[in-house]
Order: C-alpha cells, then sequence, then structure tokens
C-alpha cells in the first residue's frame, strides 16, 4: 500500500496557511510543514520507528497516525496554538512522546572498517539526560537482537561501540532506542561512508 500525505490551506483571520504531511519512510519519520505565503514557517517531525516492532503495525496504522497528525497541526492553527505543537529538528520524539529524544552528534568509523563508534544525546524536554539506557538495532522490522546496549554520561551523551553486521553496512543506518524515568525515544540514525 502506498502512504499517501496531506495538504491542506486553512485560513485563521487574515492569514492562509498551507498544511502539509508526509511519512518519510527512509528515515522513519512523520512530517508536517506549515508553510505562509511559501515560506516554511514551522514542522512538526515524530517518529514511528519504535513501531516497526509491533505485530500489529501495518501500513493502514501508519496512514491513520500520519492522518491524525495532519488533523492535530490542522486544530492548532484553528486554536492558535501552532507554537505549541512545532518541533526542532534535535528534539524529534516518538509518536505521542513525552519529552525524550535522541540528537544523533557523531560517527567514527576504524580505519579497516571493522568498527563504528556511534555518538548521541539524549535530552528530556531539552535538557541533556543522565543514565539513559541505550539500545541499538539492525534496520530490519521484526530484529529483537540488540546489537550494542550503553548508558549516557552526566551530559547525556553516549558512544556505543559497534562491530557492523553486513546489513549495517548495506543499509548504513540503525535504530537507536533510550529509555529513561519510564520515558522513551526510539530513531532511525544515518552515518555515512
Amino acid at each position: 500500500m502506498t502512504i499517501f500525505g496531506f495538504n491542506t490551506d486553512v485560513k485563521q483571520g487574515e492569514q492562509v496557511y498551507h498544511v502539509q504531511t508526509e511519512a518519510r519512510q527512509n528515515d522513519l519519520l512523520f512530517e508536517t510543514q506549515v508553510f505562509v505565503k511559501g515560506q516554511c514557517i514551522g514542522k512538526k517531525t515524530v517518529s514511528y520507528a519504535h513501531r516497526l516492532r509491533q505485530p500489529d503495525f501495518s501500513d493502514a496504522a501508519m496512514q491513520d497516525l500520519l492522518k491524525a497528525q495532519h488533523k492535530a497541526v490542522l486544530e492548532a492553527i484553528q486554536q492558535e496554538t501552532l507554537k505549541s505543537v512545532l518541533t526542532s529538528d534535535s528534539e524529534i520524539q516518538d509518536i505521542n512522546g513525552v519529552g525524550l529524544s535522541i540528537k544523533w552528534v557523531a560517527v567514527a568509523e576504524s580505519s579497516d572498517g571493522s568498527s563504528i563508534t556511534l555518538h548521541f544525546q539524549v535530552l528530556d524536554s531539552g535538557q541533556p539526560v543522565s543514565g539513559a539506557e541505550v539500545t541499538v538495532f539492525p534496520c530490519v522490522a521484526a530484529a529483537e537482537a540488540a546489537l550494542t546496549r550503553g548508558a549516557t554520561d552526566s551530559s547525556g551523551t553516549a558512544g556505543v561501540f559497534l562491530e557492523p553486521s553486513e546489513q549495517v553496512l548495506r543499509d548504513r543506518a540503525v535504530i537507536v532506542e533510550a529509555k529513561h524515568g519510564g520515558k522513551s525515544a526510539t530513531r532511525k540514525l544515518r552515518f555515512k561512508k
């Protein structure tokens, strides 16, 4: 099934907003952009990477979640609360997330390509999280086995060592899950050669 995006013009007062929502399937993200007079004034981006391991997650479920996000942004415009639903690129949360996010920092690959060290930061409402549990999985929907695990330091930063499989080297991406205090965030993170 093809996942279709949504485009809607909505007028609030004298202003016309164009709202565009799409599934960025390569990155496992839903993104809604809001435009005024052709200029993007903000966006809401959420990760659905955590849903991949749920057996009932389907294209139809993905389409429903995408539609719900589009509708929520339209309602925020109509209620004049748009700023409260917009996100920054560095703080992408899970669908229905409650503050926890993962920010990509860097990747260091050994000269022979046999190992990779991934560096990222875990934030809760913009503040670094110490002691968050971090787990790295391959980008395969049914993958249950973790590739590596670690924990964040006092700056909320984690560096995890990975001996990549052929699949990880082919994808040049992994799924990173962070958990802390009953909250979680999951992102697909890509790294370049």
